[in-house]
């Protein structure tokens, strides 16, 4: 018997307001299943919008230079900080998605520091972590460290909002008891091409 994906209610889907229905047929017909994390937000619907809407506008922003391995990268790195298994297990299929490294994810959820990181991608995850975990603390020479890996002022605060928001969700996927779904453990963690062959 599996466990539930939330200690809240999760409504059926025939209960939901239909843009919120939209909004999970979507990301199912994307992902090929539901992420855990869709159907447990669904018991607060304003909350739901507010979330993936604050979430769109970090993880698919389309200027800057962080890339989507490097929004995913930091969301690991610092949830492994906050000890959040959904965050964790769904946030590092997408690292080993986009980075196209299939032990990155586990580095970084491991030690960050130990990882198989370029000195750009270390600076970011430095700053990430600082904000994560000693936000008092984060001063100008924190932005100097950035700036000096190519990193602009609007790129700093990406970093920090989406480690911001997703200390949020860490805290809410704890509390709430939310599982990551099963296709999280595997997914990308074996290339294409090894597939092929």
């Amino acid at each position: 018997m599996s466990a539930p994906i939330s200690r809240f209610p999760v409504p059926p889907l025939e209960d939901l307001p239909d843009d919120i229905l939209a909004t999970i047929v979507a990301v199912q017909e994307k992902a090929g299943f539901v992420p855990n994390v869709f159907l447990a937000l669904a018991h607060r619907p304003a909350e739901f919008r507010a979330f993936f809407d604050y979430h769109n506008a970090l993880m698919d922003k389309e200027t800057g230079s962080l890339s989507k391995a490097d929004r995913e990268m930091i969301v690991t790195t610092t949830s492994a900080a906050n000890s959040c298994l959904y965050c964790v297990v769904a946030h590092g299929a997408l690292v080993r998605i986009y980075s196209k490294q299939p032990h990155l994810a586990d580095q970084l959820a491991t030690n960050y520091r130990k990882a198989d990181l370029d000195a750009r991608q270390r600076a970011m995850l430095d700053f990430a972590m600082k904000v994560c975990e000693a936000s008092r603390d984060v001063n100008d020479e924190d932005y100097r460290v950035l700036a000096s890996h190519g990193f602009s002022e609007e790129d700093a605060w990406d970093i920090a909002a989406i480690t911001a928001f997703f200390g949020m969700s860490n805290r809410m996927a704890n509390a709430g008891g939310f599982r990551p779904n099963e296709e999280f453990f595997l997914m990308g963690r074996v290339p294409r091409e090894a597939k092929r062959a």
